[in-house]
C-alpha cells in the first residue's frame, strides 16, 4: 500500500514543483537546475561511492560486520537513481541521502526494526554447519560415481553409446 501510494504521490508531487518553479523562473532556468543537480549528483554519487567501497573493504579486511557499509552503500546508489531523475523532490530526497548523517539516522532507524539471526564470516566458519539434508548432507547435493580415464588409456567397461550396441 505504501509503494503504490509513493507511486501515486512522487509524480503529482513533481509535476506541481515543476509548475511551481516553472512559472517563478521560466523554462530554460528550470532545466538547468535539472540538468546540473544530475551532473552534480553523479559527480557526488561517484566519490561517495568509493569511499563506501573503502569503508566495506575494510570492515572484511578487519573480519568485522559489514551491514553498515553495505547499508551506507545501498543507500547512495538509491541517491544516484533519485538524482537521475529528473524533479525537484527526488534531488531533495536523493542529496539528503548523500548527506552521512542522514544515512546515519536512515540505517539506525532500519537497523531497530530488522532483526539479524545469525552472522558469522573468517575462517572455520563453515565448520560445524548443519544442512537440512540426509545424513548431514545438503539437499541439493547428487552423489554420483566416477572413472579417471587418463588419455591413452581405455575405460575398463566401453561404453554402449561410443562403440555401439553388442
Amino acid at each position: 500500500m505504501y509503494l503504490f501510494l509513493a507511486f501515486l504521490m512522487v509524480p503529482i508531487i513533481e509535476i506541481a514543483l515543476f509548475i511551481q518553479v516553472g512559472s517563478a523562473i521560466g523554462l530554460w532556468p528550470t532545466l538547468a537546475i535539472v540538468v546540473l543537480t544530475a551532473v552534480l549528483g553523479t559527480w557526488l554519487v561517484k566519490t561517495q561511492g568509493r569511499m563506501a567501497m573503502v569503508q566495506l573493504r575494510s570492515s572484511f579486511q578487519q573480519l568485522s560486520d559489514p551491514a553498515e557499509p553495505l547499508a551506507h552503500g545501498a543507500m547512495i546508489l538509491f541517491a544516484g537513481a533519485l538524482l537521475l531523475t529528473p524533479g525537484f523532490f527526488t534531488d531533495a530526497a536523493g542529496f539528503a541521502l548523500l548527506v552521512h548523517p542522514v544515512r546515519l539516522a536512515v540505517y539506525r532507524f532500519l537497523r531497530a526494526r530488522v532483526t539479524v539471526a545469525h552472522f558469522q564470516m573468517g575462517p572455520g566458519s563453515m565448520q560445524g554447519r548443519h544442512y537440512p539434508g540426509t545424513a548431514g548432507q545438503p539437499e541439493d547435493v547428487i552423489d554420483g560415481d566416477y572413472e579417471d580415464v587418463t588419455p591413452g588409456r581405455r575405460p575398463t567397461r566401453p561404453s554402449a553409446w561410443v562403440d555401439g550396441p553388442r
